[in-house]
């Protein structure tokens, strides 16, 4: 398992530096000038130029990427342009929410979606299995904002059991998971969509393998069957839709953030568009593409645990 976690951390560095590049070439053929959308149109050239060697854009474009590289592995975003902070400050201090909304919605949608999956395909083409499937059908048709408002209209408005606005004290405990109740559930409502669908069609394929007839006819109990044969042989499919909707989520909590009025990466990002903050909005596509790459290398490893024939291939 050493060995196999260590050539997938080695595998991850080139991933990363990939992904940093189109980061870097996206915004650099973005059209229009930075330093022009940051100060306004009527602006002095003499403040653009100002600006502009500020920022390193009159440095020859090799010798930018270079620097965008080495910032982005030493953790050094640079400074907001509207606060003076650190981009790297200001994104941690508002981190811990948006982490927490993300893990609470995978554990919504593994909680609920993988029981829902089971049972589908245990009982498949029952009625049980039709009304799993019509479910999760409207799961994945709702988006996230729409559903987000209905909770908010259900369980806010009509009966107040919990705040239209959550923002929590991170110092809290209680405070945190009971104003991430609503927004938790209708980030993870999608994924549990995606993890019961995913799991019945696993789960009938994985039961109807010869292994599976064979425990039967030993006689093994039906629960055995189901959790330790079937299930543990379906689970690859789960991990990684799991692990492929993690970055969704991460990208869907700024919508969810925004609608629940919720401090977050959402925040930051809006707050950067409406104030042209150029080193804000590139400090956080840098971690995102970092999200991105460690819910990848999260779920190879954890196919590793889940899977042992992984590890030889």
């Amino acid at each position: 398992m050493f060995l196999y976690t260590f050539k997938r951390l080695v595998a991850t560095l080139p991933t990363l530096l990939a992904v940093l590049t189109v980061v870097f070439i996206i915004i650099r053929i973005a059209p229009g000038d930075p330093a022009i959308a940051i100060l306004g149109d009527n602006a002095s050239q003499q403040a653009i130029e100002a600006l502009r060697e500020r920022l390193g854009m009159n440095e020859p474009l090799l010798n930018q990427y270079f620097t965008f590289i080495v910032n982005a592995f030493t953790g050094d975003l640079g400074n907001s342009l509207v606060t003076g902070r650190a981009v790297l400050r200001e994104i941690l201090d508002v981190l811990p929410h948006t982490l927490d909304l993300t893990i609470a919605a995978i554990v919504v949608g593994v909680v609920f979606g993988l029981p829902i999956g089971i049972v589908a395909a245990v009982y498949r083409n029952g009625p049980i299995d039709y009304v799993a499937r019509i479910g999760s059908l409207l799961g994945l048709s709702f988006p996230a904002f729409y559903t987000a408002i209905l909770l908010i209209l259900a369980f806010s408005i009509h009966f107040p059991w919990f705040p239209v606005m959550s923002g929590a004290d991170l110092a809290n405990t209680s405070d945190r998971l009971y104003k991430l109740v609503l927004p938790a559930f209708s980030l993870g409502l999608i994924m549990v969509a995606y993890v019961a669908r995913t799991t019945r069609a696993s789960m009938i394929e994985a039961l109807s393998g010869d292994y599976i007839r064979t425990a039967r006819a030993k006689g093994v109990p039906r629960h055995v069957i189901i959790l330790r044969h079937g299930l543990r042989n379906a689970i690859i499919p789960v991990i990684t839709v799991i692990g492929l909707y993690l970055g969704l989520l991460i990208g869907n909590s700024v919508i969810t953030e925004i609608v629940f009025v919720r401090p977050g990466l959402g925040k930051l990002i809006v707050g950067a568009l409406e104030q042209r903050d150029y080193t804000m909005l590139q400090g956080l596509m840098v971690v995102y593409a970092f999200f991105i790459v460690v819910t990848n290398l999260l779920t190879d490893l954890t196919y590793g645990v889940s899977d042992p024939r992984v590890k030889y291939q």
